[in-house]
Parts: structure tokens; sequence; C-alpha cells
């Protein structure tokens, strides 16, 4: 069964740049998706970006549309999230989790992740 290991989190003021990575135990497939959500206390998770692991396609939030970048190194079985020009909206618990089989129109929703990491926190202070 494939783990996911967010790291990378940490406080930032508003404006910074942090970078969260997903390392998989094993390699994902050519039909899965890498995806990143984010959940504060008393919402629901949503998604913020995701990236198709092959093809490279990538989809993105709205609100984080031009100031986060999802990557991957194939090589390293990880997947990144660059977040730059960060705000204080941006401050909660970010995750990684995997989708086999999402197509364009089902790849931000969430029911289509079937494994997920434990979660880092990312703090942006004002």
């Amino acid at each position: 069964q494939v783990q996911l290991v967010e790291s990378g989190g940490g406080l930032v003021q508003v404006g910074g740049s942090l970078r969260l990575s997903c390392a998989a135990s094993t390699r994902p497939s050519t039909s899965d998706s890498v995806g990143w959500f984010r959940q504060t206390p008393g919402k629901e998770r949503e998604f913020v970006a995701a990236i198709r692991w092959s093809g490279g396609g990538t989809y993105y939030a709205d609100s984080v549309r031009y100031r986060f970048t999802v990557s991957k190194d194939m090589a390293k079985n990880t997947v990144y999230l660059q977040m730059n020009r960060l705000k204080p909206e941006d401050t909660a618990l970010y995750y990684c989790a995997r989708a086999t089989g999402a197509i364009s129109s089902t790849i931000r929703n969430i029911d289509k992740y079937d494994h997920w990491g434990q979660g880092t926190q990312v703090t942006v202070s004002s």
C-alpha cells in the first residue's frame, strides 16, 4: 500500500515562500494523479492543486493560481508544491493524496483520492 509523506511546512511571513514535498513510498502508476489539499479547523478540506503522474497536466484552485506551482520529480517519486506570495488565508494543514483514474472534470474532487499523507502545517503570519 502506498504511503505518502509530506514535509516542508513551517512559519512564514506574508509575501514569503515555502516549498512542500510529498514523497511516495512506491512509484505512482501512469494513471495516477497526486493532489494537494488543505484544511483549517472547522472547515472542509479543500482542493489546492494536482498533477498527473504521466503527462504532467496540472490543475489549480482559483485562490492559488499564479501563486502556487505543482511539479514532480519522477526519479524521486516526489511531488512538490511551490507556494509564493503567501497570504494569511493560506494558513492551513496541507495534505497530499493520490488518485487513480481521475479525469479533468473529477481531479478536484476529494472523493477521488484514496491514499493520504499525515499533513504538514503552513502558518502565514501578518
